[in-house]
């Protein structure tokens, strides 16, 4: 721990499956000092309720078989699967993203201060989030004092690693005679390329709770669709449906100490939102064809992956029940899902094929795809796999029902 004007800065949180933690981390100093509180960012059990969290508990402790440890920053120790994977895999890694084809990873950027990324909808561009740890002053009590705080850059950068990253926006603003810093974080593009669907605080971070707001990269600008919340918890875990549509986030929420977070849907073209999932559910993500929402699934045990239905929120199938895996993502194909997995304290990335037809899946092999690795925990995957390898997608007759979850319900936002 080392003190810098006055703040403290702690060492990054290792086991938070949400990276919630991590945010009380970059902002903790000033929130002790001028009393700012978010509360969704800064525990896990608030929002999940009686959550065990990832590696808590059942990790390998027999004297037989020593833990195992991460390796080196700038490696990454892939798995070949049993049949060979189209496309690419996207993740982070000490802050560093990583794209794996086939059996090999390749670190696309260096800085250590890179996470969250996501793949555009045409596989062409990948955005994130850089933070550059700088040295501000704001008021303590009335007197200015220097603090250190992790600035946050919308950035992108071509999958291919060519040319440089490019910045599409700061969180850095002036406030009177000061500066400070607004979030932004989970960054997620939308199919027509030019809305980016983010949360974030801004403009001014002592006026709003980190919430649902949209960059449009054409024009530069921060909007908010003032969706609603439950203050000062906020949204999390945007995800858009491959034809724009609708748009997945977390509603944060709790009731008494235990968390009830929920997944709503947003339909952008009429400024309305719907409950889709009861309590319980967060990084929701698609399935190529829109009918299904794979999740994460949060009980007294851990986390579990499960596969939603994309109309009303029910749940189909337990894909884990090991109470370590989250942050699931489709394979464009729709017949697996990666997600990452906690043990032993380090993060990998997994795959499990679903067998059967579409709906009606079982549970089939499980196979990691990197070992040792000690991925981000906060950074959810990416998979992307170019048009040309993708099956057609069959008729829409049949598919799932738009419409709210049982006892849901919906509201436009104004």
């Amino acid at each position: 721990m080392t003190r810098r004007g006055g703040a403290v800065r702690r060492p990054a949180p290792t086991r938070d499956p949400y990276g919630l933690t991590s945010v009380a981390t970059y902002r903790s100093p000033i929130i002790a000092t001028i009393g700012l509180v978010i509360a969704a960012w800064l525990s896990v059990g608030l929002l999940t309720g009686d959550l065990v969290i990832p590696g808590a508990s059942g990790s390998n402790t027999s004297n037989q078989d020593p833990l195992r440890t991460p390796t080196p920053s700038g490696v990454v120790v892939v798995v070949p699967p049993e049949e060979p994977l189209s496309g690419s895999l996207l993740y982070v890694k000490s802050g560093n993203i990583w794209i794996q084809n086939g059996d090999k990873a390749t670190q696309v950027t260096s800085t250590g201060h890179d996470t969250m990324a996501s793949f555009s909808p045409d596989g062409q561009w990948i955005y994130y989030i850089h933070t550059d740890d700088q040295i501000n002053l704001f008021p303590n009590n009335g007197n200015p004092r220097r603090y250190e705080m992790a600035i946050p850059y919308l950035m992108r950068v071509k999958a291919d690693g060519s040319g440089k990253p490019q910045t599409l926006a700061s969180g850095k603003y002036r406030d009177g005679r000061y500066w400070f810093f607004y979030w932004m974080r989970q960054p997620v593009i939308a199919p027509n390329g030019r809305t980016v669907a983010l949360l974030s605080d801004g403009p001014n971070a002592l006026r709003s709770d980190v919430v649902l707001q949209f960059f449009d990269v054409k024009s530069r600008r921060l909007s908010n669709p003032q969706l609603p919340e439950t203050s000062p918890l906020g949204h999390q875990d945007p995800t858009w449906r491959p034809d724009g549509k609708y748009l997945l986030y977390v509603r944060n929420g709790r009731d008494g100490s235990r968390g009830t977070p929920v997944i709503m849907r947003y339909e952008p073209a009429r400024n309305r939102t719907t409950t889709l999932s009861g309590p319980g559910y967060s990084t929701p993500a698609y399935s190529r064809n829109g009918r299904y929402v794979a999740a994460t699934s949060t009980d007294s045990f851990g986390t579990d992956i499960v596969i939603l239905n994309g109309g009303n929120g029910s749940e189909l199938l337990r894909v884990t029940n090991d109470g370590r895996s989250w942050a699931p993502v489709w394979s464009p194909k729709g017949d697996a899902i990666a997600f990452l997995h906690l043990e032993d304290s380090i993060v990998d990335l997994r795959l499990v094929h679903l067998d059967g037809p579409s709906g009606r899946w079982t549970v089939g092999k499980v196979e990691d795809l990197t070992q040792n690795a000690g991925l981000d925990s906060e950074s959810r995957p990416g998979w992307f796999v170019p048009a040309d390898q993708l099956p057609a997608l069959p008729s829409p007759a049949g598919s799932a029902p738009e419409s709210s979850a049982p006892g849901g319900s919906s509201s436009t936002a104004h």
